[in-house]
């Protein structure tokens, strides 16, 4: 049950971010909006304020926003509607109103992200937990309970440092400084190379010293302007990580039956509700600018294939063929469905056949 709750809480705040980025940029470029839902499908609740009916509707997998005007179908308009319709503006305010919804998604994360930031981000320290045996620590005589305070004269303070200091020496000899009990010492080792995986699942090495984090966690709490500072360089490295994840998803690096469904959101966003407000709020930042990457897409159907059209409008100053859309729209959508049908199929697979 708290799955479902907390999915539906953060699919619905991330649909509503992404529908009222198009909401407002309609009523701030005067076009008219008949329609705002949030779900597909029959209506559950709603109520009309102005031209504008407000809904809840019964699938809660998206949303919408329907624009007077919004296609070129020959409607019969007023002249006073024609000017007030999506398709009655030129091709730049068109490509605004699309892009906001998922530059609104990537705005939210942003500012999820220096919440976070301000709130307390859980990291752990830098005291060992186990040295394994054999490896250049123990050889070099290093102890579970040691606190590394720097490495070859960095100072580290969360294990993250202490990993990238080690990583970042290139398997160079390295000289570890610790505090055990109310003793500092030095240490001097030379990291052995591992085979390991990286985060897309390729083969690579890394230097290593044979450590295990204690699992000891302290909470980093941070000003306004450095937690805005951090807040964006996190949401700059999470775009870029969606970005490439998706491109390396399609040289097949990353297995397909790595996407994830509806009932894989569920899980996760339970797991994190549980987990703590800041874990819970992380989630979300990552799940809305994946929203937001992904409706980018220049694929027809996702704003992303609704830009490249107003886009090449501009450029050769004459809408792209009716026909042309239909085929286009036909085809991203036997993609949209496909992908869908995938992510169903993985999360049955994952959670009920038990194989993933």
């Amino acid at each position: 049950m708290v799955s479902v709750l907390s999915a539906v809480v953060v699919l619905g705040i991330l649909i509503f971010v992404h529908e009222l980025g198009h909401f407002l940029f309609c009523k701030l470029l005067g076009v008219g909006v008949e329609k705002f839902s949030l779900g597909f499908g029959p209506k559950l609740v709603g109520f009309r304020k102005g031209e504008t009916e407000y809904l809840l509707s019964a699938l809660p997998l998206g949303g919408y926003v329907k624009m007077l005007g919004e296609t070129d179908t020959g409607e019969e308009l007023s002249e006073a509607d024609r000017l007030r319709s999506f398709m009655g503006k030129p091709p730049i305010k068109r490509i605004l109103i699309v892009a906001a919804g998922p530059l609104f998604n990537l705005v939210f994360a942003w500012l999820v992200m220096i919440v976070i930031y301000l709130l307390g981000v859980p990291s752990a320290t830098t005291k060992i937990g186990e040295v394994i045996k054999d490896k250049p620590a123990a050889r070099a005589g290093l102890k579970a309970g040691d606190l590394v305070t720097s490495v070859s004269g960095k100072s580290v303070v969360r294990w993250d440092d202490l990993s990238k200091a080690i990583a970042g020496g290139k398997g160079e000899p390295l000289t570890l400084q610790v505090k055990r009990g109310a003793e500092t010492l030095v240490f001097s080792l030379k990291p052995e190379q591992r085979a390991t995986k990286n985060v897309f699942g390729e083969a690579t090495t890394t230097p290593v010293v044979g450590i295990v984090a204690s699992g000891e966690l302290f909470k980093e709490r941070y000003g306004p302007v450095e937690a805005v500072t951090k807040g964006t360089l996190q949401t700059l490295n999470l775009i870029d990580l969606t970005i490439v994840s998706l491109a390396k998803m399609v040289e097949r690096v990353v297995p397909l039956d790595s996407i994830g469904g509806p009932i894989m959101i569920a899980k996760m966003a339970g797991e994190q509700a549980t987990a703590g407000g800041v874990s819970f709020l992380a989630f979300m930042a990552l799940l809305s600018i994946n929203l937001g990457v992904l409706n980018l897409l220049p694929i027809p159907v996702l704003d992303g294939g609704h830009l490249l059209f107003y886009t090449m409008e501009m450029i050769f100053r004459r809408p792209v063929s009716m026909k042309v859309r239909e085929i286009a729209q036909q085809v991203g959508l036997v993609l949209l469905i496909s992908l869908m049908v995938l992510a169903f199929y993985n999360d049955i697979v994952r959670y009920f056949l038990k194989q993933g």
